[in-house]
């Protein structure tokens, strides 16, 4: 991302009619609300610019400072905006703090996506001049246009060998849309539902529309048939060695959502709790395993998983004395074998992947699983989770509580 020069922002900043440049005299009150809106409307990048637009806090309307302090406590807010789910695909964006006109600023850098339509809270937010709007149906179609001119992420691929019929309406309509979009939104659409699955990425276009890997694995009605390996194998083995006698087995295949209840269930049922009525005045229950922690590893196993040229699925065994998750593929992007894990390190292979498990609660905010899970084992008297990276797996180790 291309660090803008103070003369730059400058000149944006006093730029009152610029569609790149919105300003907040604070982030306080409904400007926390407002500049997300801003953010969205500037990663939809309607106009083709190609270029950042920027959310400048400390600044009047017109350009001039208002005078306030901008704090770290203010900076990190400011990043929440990346992290916290609501804007969905994820944005990328800068925040720093800079001196324009005399006087401390902190300026919001955000990147046109790749992947638009992008959603705030389930509203699509374009810039039309100085202003901010909701896009309208022409403007929608001309955003789902423009990401089919970008190179897509393999999970908004098409796969030519599936049809529209392959996709669950029933799942579409009465899950997905509610969840995705603000109910008002959703009364006042008009659009057919080849536009409605266009516009989710499900397929490639309302002309065009053979599913993506997306649409397959999010709504599909069989994702296997055409992805053979998105699906969870899980064995329950009496022992501590995988040659051990196996005591449950399941295949667990179906749409991404319905793999993740499914394995969270089979997870729960071998998760026996057990009764301490001796070393306490009261009787005390405790777990194995927390169930936190192995949810937020099995969620990050099939989120963070490549699901290109490959037929492995997600393995879950679990052994007497601990549970290993293997997820196909290494680290991706921006986590490497040496920073896999630590704070604020996260990428993301399938975004749009992504965007679905948030659409369906199963993402509260992102980049935040592995510390969730480290802290359930810690205060459920566990060993802390064992991670083994290389090109091929990552695999995590959730050792029984002794």
């Amino acid at each position: 991302m291309r660090r803008f020069t103070d003369e730059e922002l400058e000149a944006l900043l006093s730029d009152t009619e610029s569609d790149r440049a919105e300003r907040k005299e604070s982030f306080q009150g409904d400007a926390p609300k407002k500049g997300r809106q801003a953010v969205c409307a500037f990663a939809n990048d309607l106009p083709n610019h190609n270029e950042a637009g920027v959310l400048f806090i400390g600044a009047k309307d017109d350009g001039t400072p208002s005078g306030i302090e901008i704090t770290d406590q203010l900076l990190r807010s400011l990043a929440d905006i990346k992290t916290d789910g609501n804007i969905l695909p994820l944005p990328v964006l800068s925040v720093e703090k800079r001196i324009l006109k005399g006087a401390e600023m902190a300026v919001v850098t955000v990147m046109p996506s790749d992947m638009p339509p992008v959603k705030y809270e389930g509203r699509i937010w374009i810039r039309t001049g100085p202003r901010r709007a909701l896009a309208n149906e022409q403007e929608e179609r001309i955003l789902n246009e423009k990401r089919r001119c970008k190179n897509l992420p393999f999970d908004l691929y098409p796969v030519l060998s599936a049809k529209i019929s392959d996709l669950s309406k029933l799942i579409f309509e009465n899950e997905y849309l509610p969840s995705a979009f603000a109910a008002d939104v959703l009364e006042s659409n008009n659009r057919s539902y080849a536009e409605r699955l266009a516009s989710c990425k499900m397929i490639v276009s309302p002309d065009e529309t053979t599913p993506t890997i997306l649409g397959l694995l999010a709504i599909g009605k069989s994702p296997q048939d055409f992805l053979p390996g998105a699906c969870i194998q899980f064995l329950r083995i009496d022992g501590t060695e995988l040659a051990d006698p196996v005591i449950d087995e399941e295949k667990i295949g179906g749409a991404v959502v319905d793999i993740l209840r499914r394995a969270e269930d089979k997870l729960k049922a071998h998760n026996r709790t057990a009764v301490d009525i001796i070393s306490a005045p009261t009787h005390q229950k405790e777990l194995p395993y927390p169930p936190a922690a192995f949810q937020q590893i099995l969620y990050n196993a099939v989120l963070h998983r490549t699901y290109e040229r490959t037929n492995a699925p997600v393995r879950v065994y679990w052994f007497n004395d601990r549970i290993e998750i293997s997820s196909p593929g290494g680290p991706y992007g921006n986590v490497t074998a040496e920073n896999f894990g630590r704070p604020g390190i996260t990428d993301y292979r399938n975004p749009n992947i992504t965007d679905v498990l948030k659409t369906f609660g199963f993402v509260q905010a992102f980049g935040r699983g592995i510390a969730i899970a480290k802290k359930a084992m810690l205060e459920n008297s566990n060993p802390e989770p064992e991670f083994e990276t290389s090109q091929s797996a990552v695999v995590c180790t959730l050792r029984r509580k002794t």
